[in-house]
């Protein structure tokens, strides 16, 4: 923005030269050489005219030379006698750059807010009888479902998600601690075949209480089982999941060996790509390429989601608006939250996500055979104890409990 000066430059008053003659005047200028009768007289050049005194021959007076320092204001880029300088006015400028913070942040605010209206609540997060108490830190509680709402039957088909499946479960568990002493953040999942009891069920698989009760009886389960008060509850189905990742422009991966499953539709190459929404939706989901099968999925999973929020809280997306605001929207449409959740504790638990330390609930048997159930996942429940103990206190969790995660290949 420019802006133009308060006149335009003028020459001004300047010294007399020496000799006594008015500026510019020369020796044919009549102010200084004509007379009444045509003589020299006081009129000739160097004759100086008192205040009260005219000038021969009728002409007007003519400004006093200049002998002294110029008045103030009156020099180069001002109008003669106006007092006022040529340059921009620092002022100004100032008035214009604090105007243009006010709208920013009118804009800003008024989007927060906007945003915030967006997500999808639910009364997940109830109090019932013998829920653990609040605790050090935040726990969140993460899951991903089957749902396929938002996804076209086309969708259906090319993803190989399947159609008319009744129920929804939740393949995907996982249980985020944040500490209050700025400590990495923990990520535990849990596997879906983990067999707990289920309050009002019995013992069975843990995602069979997303099917029995939705998120609000998987929370209590979550809750009895580690001993963690969850203070947050996030969730997503596939067509969420899908539209996420497309609204960041895709995730770039980078696999150790070429992965295809028909069970999930997958295809991929060796190396670094970028998976659109469709591809992430099916590397997500893909278990029957692995040999440990679920078990390694769920370190996929971990990494995958580490890989999406590096992406969508780089200053590469959240400076540039034709990034972030897409982003912004794509994401907030799509998830789930408890009724207590705003999007600056969304933001703050992306950013908790882009480096966390990670594990699996330790295991003492992954091929249960249950009476109920098949087979399923048998928890140690003394390493279990420790882990989310130490979590529950802010200390920090043992080395051998916490195992990290790898990028599958080919079982």
């Amino acid at each position: 923005m420019s802006e133009w000066p308060e006149g335009w430059y003028r020459d001004s008053p300047s010294r007399a030269p020496a000799g006594g003659e008015a500026p510019g005047a020369g020796p044919a200028d009549p102010t200084v050489r004509l007379s009444a009768g045509g003589r020299a007289g006081a009129g000739q050049p160097g004759t100086e005219y008192g205040s009260g005194d005219a000038p021969p021959g009728g002409w007007p007076q003519q400004p006093p030379a200049q002998t002294g320092r110029p008045a103030r204001g009156s020099g180069r880029g001002s109008s003669p006698g106006s007092g006022r300088s040529g340059w921009r006015r620092p002022g100004r400028w100032i008035k214009i750059i604090a105007g243009l913070i006010v709208i920013v942040l009118i804009v800003a605010g008024g989007l927060y807010f906007y945003l915030d209206s967006k997500l999808h609540r639910q009364n997940v997060l109830v109090d019932y009888a013998h829920r653990p108490a609040a605790s050090a830190g935040q726990n969140w509680l993460i899951t991903g479902s089957d749902s396929r709402q938002g996804l076209t039957r086309k969708q259906e088909r090319q993803y190989s998600t399947g159609r008319g499946i009744g129920g929804h479960r939740s393949d995907t568990i996982m249980l985020l601690h944040v500490p209050a002493n700025g400590t990495p953040a923990v990520l535990v999942s849990l596997p879906r075949d983990s067999y707990v009891p289920i309050p009002g069920y019995g013992s069975n698989k843990i995602n069979a209480a997303y099917s029995f009760g939705g998120p609000k009886l998987l929370a209590e389960t979550v809750q009895n089982l580690t001993g963690l008060r969850i203070d947050h509850y996030m969730g997503i189905g596939f067509g969420g999941f899908v539209n996420v990742v497309d609204s960041i422009g895709g995730v770039t991966m980078c696999l150790p060996a070429p992965i295809k499953d028909k069970a999930s539709g997958l295809n991929l190459k060796a190396g670094c790509q970028t998976l659109s929404g469709g591809q992430a939706l099916s590397y997500v989901r893909d278990r029957h390429t692995f040999a440990n099968q679920d078990l390694q999925r769920i370190q996929d999973q971990r990494i995958f989601v580490k890989a999406l929020l590096s992406k969508l809280t780089s200053t590469g997306t959240i400076i540039n608006p034709f990034a972030s605001v897409p982003a912004a929207f794509g994401t907030v449409g799509n998830l789930t939250v408890d009724s207590g959740t705003h999007l600056y504790q969304l933001i703050s638990v992306a950013f908790a996500l882009r480096n966390p330390q990670t594990t699996t609930v330790p295991i003492a048997n992954p091929n249960y055979v249950t009476s109920n159930a098949g087979d399923a996942v048998l928890l140690d429940t003394t390493a279990m104890h420790t882990l989310f103990g130490d979590l529950r206190t802010d200390h920090k969790v043992p080395k051998s409990l916490l195992t990290g995660s790898s990028l599958g290949s080919k079982g």
